[in-house]
């Protein structure tokens, strides 16, 4: 009896082939988007893993100087005779065009073993290869192709090395970088004498650090990772919608079935086991099916996420996928929990159901009073814990966490609201078939609710990302007009060729502005501290959020500093506070500036006092103040002059067009995840719609037969869902504004330290309303177009049902 009863459940599936088609294929769409996600994020955490690999750098302890600043290599000598087992590295950013490469100096015949195993086979075993001209840098073959083109020195390609970083012999880098003498840090053997001399006596600059847990780039980039798998889930949560309303609708269906199954003498608790078998079988094929799809999607979405790491932390990202054996076991696993989830209501209602419970297909359809009062009641408890989230959360996750509570409560709010708009307007209506036409549509509001909280958070979504996208848009636009006002900025290859390009530039402009910088802590956070010279175009330019008066003054002499609003929040700066700079003396705060799109801290002190506090600062990059129209010809003559790459001489408007590029590729991966997140939604009215068409005949049915034709019948539900859709737009506006501000005054403000003012952008929605009405419409079309072609017949055996 078992196959027997097995085989009568998936005869409904047989009858209803789309119903089921639209089950798989949510569940399926729903598991690929968040597959999608895991993917991109996984392929992103192995590359920032094997980063802190290179040299040990996540299992060896070193030492350097507390401001991470280079230091003499003489020390090496001295920590060696005193017993310490040391190895340098030097390490250093040089810019191949538009390639940004991490280059690492190391003495191979010191690395201690457990630094790393990259692959150097083709090395000779005294090193000579490595060591003796011409300079061998060792490279991953993506960085070697990407750098195809460039004036590089002797290149061997390894592919245990991560992307976007070189390993060369200590004395060569050295020369390359233009840090001759100079060194980062100093690995330690695990192993070391116990007879030692103490670090403090022999090389107090230095102090003991330990290997990191996590490297500094994965914990720099979690708030955009953290971003992606909140839009995942986002997506997720909207496809399980339609799961949960084919799964609905499939068991109100199939009443008549449990109860003949019943009425045969098959115990309930087999019934249930079937039921779980069947929807677990089909949920193992939806997942697996959804993370087919969802390495395609990241797969497609993976170089613009690469883009965006590289362009906003440094990050290199590999282009191509891994296959991940815990993402296809995740896949598979939340599509199966999310398919218990959606499904445990209808087996519970199964299990209370009387053996001779009478079919009642329409039973679901009749909203009760209590369900609404309770959903109402949900929705304000979320709203109120969304607000004690957003006053008292400090932290990225109560961010997430009271935007979820944002979105759940709208969703929950849905369908008390779109009742009472529907018992308004039909209070409203004067006519029977209109009175008919707003009672109809709200008696069909328990079926659609599911399809339209989807549709819900998916408007809002695209509301409040779009508002949020181009927030900062406007806002980063006008900013870099104030921070890019120099026309032209130059990069030299070394320090000698910078100095000799800036006595070259300083008789053919108005000004070369230095833009040089030092690595160093603050309060214990790793910045930028960069030496700005005492000139107008900082005065008149400089996008200041609040400024002590005489603040230009100050900083000139050397007597404060000013900090960027990412440093000011996240160490609670302030004017009058004072910095303690590593190598000098605390100075005031007397500014802070914007400093959009960029996570790290930076502090900005005259140029005097830099050079003098950081001897080694990189004094490669240079701002020059020239007539604009004379512009191009100096930068023509600057390349010819040194032979300097089109990419070391960049204009003003080039270095706009490269920082927009930038960020319209940091947001590209959102805005795909948002459409598809409203064509899941589309699909979910879509589903709804189909399965209620032949369910309401026993409405339609008396209208007809007192003369109304179907094809102005069909035209009336195309009619409804339009309207549906246009109220829930209407709801979705205030739902995505609030996702805008807490986006921009709460999650960006943690994420990267700096908030936005938050614009509104009334014609995007309106275009977003048309994409609802058109979504909701193609969505209609077909169960109206089945409408218009119902036999009569159909209709006429209503009368003779027992409905």
């Amino acid at each position: 009896m078992l196959a027997q009863g097995f085989l009568a459940l998936l005869s409904h599936w047989r009858r209803k082939p789309l119903q089921l088609a639209m089950f798989v294929l949510g569940l399926a769409l729903a598991t690929a988007l968040w597959s999608a996600v895991q993917a991109i994020n996984g392929e992103a955490r192995a590359s920032y893993a094997r980063a802190a690999a290179v040299l040990g750098q996540d299992r060896l302890s070193f030492l350097a100087r507390e401001d991470g600043a280079r230091f003499n290599e003489e020390i090496v000598e001295t920590l060696r005779s005193a017993g310490w087992r040391v190895s340098p590295v030097v390490e250093g950013e040089r810019r191949f065009g538009d390639v940004r490469l991490r280059i690492i100096g190391v003495d191979p015949a010191s690395l201690p073993p457990e630094s790393g195993q990259i692959d150097v086979s083709f090395i000779d075993p005294d090193y000579e290869t490595f060591i003796v001209p011409p300079l061998v840098l060792i490279m991953a073959p993506e960085t070697a192709r990407r750098l195809q083109g460039n004036d590089l020195p002797l290149v061997r390609e390894s592919a245990t090395l991560p992307p976007g970083v070189a390993l060369g012999e200590i004395g060569a880098v050295q020369s390359l970088l233009g840090a001759e003498g100079q060194v980062s840090r100093l690995l330690l053997w695990p192993e070391q004498p116990a007879d030692a001399a103490p670090l403090s006596r022999v090389a107090p600059d230095l102090v003991l650090k330990q290997p990191a847990a996590a490297s500094d780039l994965a914990r720099l980039t979690d708030s955009f990772h953290l971003n992606l798998t909140a839009f995942g889930f986002l997506a997720f949560a909207v496809g399980i919608f339609i799961v949960h309303a084919a799964i609905g609708l499939a068991f109100e269906q199939r009443r008549p079935i449990f109860r003949t199954l019943r009425a045969l003498g098959l115990p309930l608790h087999t019934l249930m086991l079937l039921l779980t078998l069947e929807l677990l079988a089909f949920a193992a094929l939806a997942g697996f099916m959804g993370v087919v799809l969802g390495y395609g999607v990241a797969s497609l979405l993976l170089p613009d996420v690469s883009a965006t790491l590289r362009g906003l932390y440094g990050a290199e990202v590999l282009g191509t996928l891994s296959v991940r054996p815990w993402v296809w076991a995740a896949g598979v696993a939340i599509a199966v929990g999310g398919t218990a989830l959606s499904a445990s209501g209808g087996l519970l209602r199964l299990w209370h159901m009387p053996v001779l419970a009478p079919a009642r297909p329409r039973e679901w359809a009749r909203a009760s009073a209590k369900v609404i009062r309770m959903q109402a009641v949900g929705s304000v408890v979320l709203f109120v814990l969304a607000a004690i989230l957003t006053i008292y959360g400090a932290s990225l996750v109560a961010g997430f966490a009271a935007l979820a509570a944002l979105l759940l409560g709208a969703a929950l709010a849905l369908p008390p609201l779109l009742s009472l708009l529907l018992a308004f307007g039909g209070r409203l209506s004067r006519g029977v078939l209109a009175q008919w036409f707003w009672a109809d549509t709200r008696q069909q509001l328990p079926g659609l609710s599911l399809a339209l909280m989807a549709l819900l958070l998916a408007l809002a979504a695209n509301i409040g990302v779009g508002s949020m996208v181009s927030s900062f848009r406007l806002t980063f636009t006008g900013w870099l007009d104030q921070r890019l006002a120099s026309e032209l900025y130059v990069t030299a290859r070394t320090a000698a060729e910078g100095q000799a390009m800036r006595d070259w530039l300083i008789p053919r402009s108005d000004a070369v502005l230095p833009v040089w910088n030092s690595a160093g802590q603050v309060s214990g956070q790793p910045v930028l501290i960069y030496g700005m010279a005492d000139h107008a175009t900082y005065r008149d330019n400089w996008p200041m959020l609040s400024a002590a008066p005489g603040v230009w003054d100050e900083v000139a002499a050397g007597r404060a500093v000013i900090v960027n609003e990412q440093l000011s929040r996240r160490t609670h700066l302030s004017l009058g506070d004072r910095v303690q700079l590593a190598r000098g003396p605390s100075l005031p705060v007397a500014g802070v500036f914007s400093d959009y799109g960029n996570p790290r801290g930076e502090v900005i002190i005259s140029i005097d006092l830099l050079t003098k506090l950081y001897p080694d600062a990189q004094r490669l990059r240079f701002a020059v103040r020239v007539a604009p129209a004379k512009a191009a010809a100096l930068a023509d003559q600057l390349r010819a002059a040194f032979d300097l790459p089109v990419a070391n001489v960049v204009d003003q408007a080039s270095v706009k067009a490269f920082s927009l590029r930038v960020f319209e590729r940091t947001f590209a991966v959102t805005a795909t995840l948002n459409v598809l997140t409203l064509g899941v939604a589309a699909i979910a009215i879509f589903a709804s719609l189909l399965t209620l068409a032949g369910m309401r005949l026993p409405q339609i049915a008396p209208v007809w037969a007192m003369g109304f034709t179907r094809r102005n019948l069909a035209l009336l539900e195309l009619l409804r869902s339009l309207a549906l859709a246009a109220l829930t737009m209407l709801l979705a506006i205030p739902v995505g504004l609030g996702l805008a501000w807490l986006l921009l005054a709460v999650v960006n403000v943690e994420a990267f330290g700096w908030r936005l003012p938050l614009h509104v952008f009334p014609w995007e929605w309106l275009r977003l309303g048309l994409l609802a009405l058109l979504a909701a419409g193609l969505a209609a079309l077909i169960p109206a177009l089945r409408l218009v072609r119902l036999p009569p017949a159909e209709l006429l055996k209503v009368f003779a049902s027992e409905r």
